[in-house]
């Protein structure tokens, strides 16, 4: 097994293959990405099969910004029988598959992978069946052990593999499913609660989002990221010369400051939380937060980065590196995370808090 299959958004197979090989490269595993537009996935196949176990022990998914499952798999397995798809996929994988505590039957984010979801549902059991009397997978599912995932990319073919139990995201697809609240002003709000849940543990969580804590949103009309601050009890400066929603401001826990979000600072350094979701360019908005964070105006940030439609890779690199080097240089003692959330479009969001 020389191949990781990889799992992205549509239309950013390209900037999926750039960061997996570079990653690669640190970690001294040479390779090339096949990428073919819009189709959700690209496959990353190593010179050396054993490189391919190397990358999945010792790359971190959460550390790659573009790929939203890594999966080491066996080459596509193609023209199944409808009669028959269980088998060819067992010899596919016979010496090579580990035990198994779980098996996901998957899918890719596309419109023709909406249209496979019904088989996968059906073939979910009797395969679960097969394997488990194959000795690939366990009798009860096991969360120490690797997943098992297969993905159909169509009625007859379909990747088989598995990612580490403590090395992937732990959601079907790579995709967290959320609901949008009927009361919240715009489907942007989505994106910020993606964001709390991927980048903060439900302990982290609790600890960190606590009622009463003060909250700016930079960028705040019409409210979307605001709603979620104040479903969790904060005390939220939304700055904006936009409107804001008016049962946001009939909380009570809503101040608007009609202002440039670029040169609006707090009065006091009692701000917990900075998020903001403006449409400006990404660099600008790099420069912002650190601006934040070396005056110690804020304790943590989510932003997004918006990014253009070329250079997206490169663009979202010498992003990052910027906020390096300025807090590096200023001495700020910090932790940062990035990921192209499901929510997010044409940006990237990031996560910026002091160690």
């Amino acid at each position: 097994m020389k191949h990781l299959l990889l799992y992205c958004r549509p239309g950013f197979e390209g900037e999926c293959a750039q960061e997996i090989e570079a990653r690669a490269a640190e970690r001294e595993v040479y390779g090339f990405a096949r990428v073919k537009g819009n189709t959700g996935y690209v496959l990353f196949e190593c010179y050396d099969p054993a490189d391919s176990a190397k990358l999945l022990s010792q790359l971190p998914v959460n550390k790659l910004i573009f790929a939203r499952q890594m999966i080491r798999v066996a080459p596509q397995v193609l023209e199944m029988s409808t009669d028959d798809r269980l088998n060819p996929l067992y010899m596919a994988v016979a010496e090579d598959m580990p035990e198994c505590g779980q098996l996901w039957v998957e899918t890719l984010d596309t419109n023709e992978g909406k249209e496979l979801n019904r088989l996968c549902r059906s073939i979910a059991t009797p395969m679960k069946a097969f394997f488990k009397k194959a000795g690939k997978l366990t009798a009860k599912e096991h969360s120490a052990k690797p997943v098992m995932h297969v993905c159909f990319t169509g009625t007859d073919s379909a990747f088989i593999g598995y990612s580490q139990p403590k090395n992937h995201y732990p959601h079907l697809m790579g995709i967290m499913r959320l609901k949008f609240p009927k009361d919240a002003p715009s489907r942007s709000t989505l994106k910020l609660e993606e964001a709390f849940h991927y980048f903060l543990s439900k302990t982290q969580r609790e600890k960190r989002m606590e009622s009463g804590m003060n909250a700016v949103d930079l960028g705040a009309a019409p409210g979307g990221w605001t709603y979620q601050l104040v479903q969790k009890g904060m005390m939220v400066s939304a700055v904006d010369n936009g409107p804001m929603d008016q049962k946001l401001l009939d909380s009570g826990q809503v101040k608007h400051i009609r202002e440039d979000g670029f040169k609006w600072l707090p009065k006091k350094h009692n701000v917990h939380w900075l998020v903001c979701d403006m449409i400006e360019s990404p660099k600008r908005v790099a420069n912002l937060m650190c601006d934040w964070f070396i005056d110690e105006w804020c304790i943590e940030a989510i932003f997004n980065l918006k990014l253009p439609v070329k250079r997206r890779f490169h663009t979202v690199e010498e992003c990052l590196e910027l906020i390096y080097e300025r807090l590096d240089k200023a001495g700020v003692p910090y932790r940062l995370a990035a990921k192209h959330l499901y929510y997010d479009r044409e940006e990237i969001t990031v996560h910026l808090s002091r160690k």
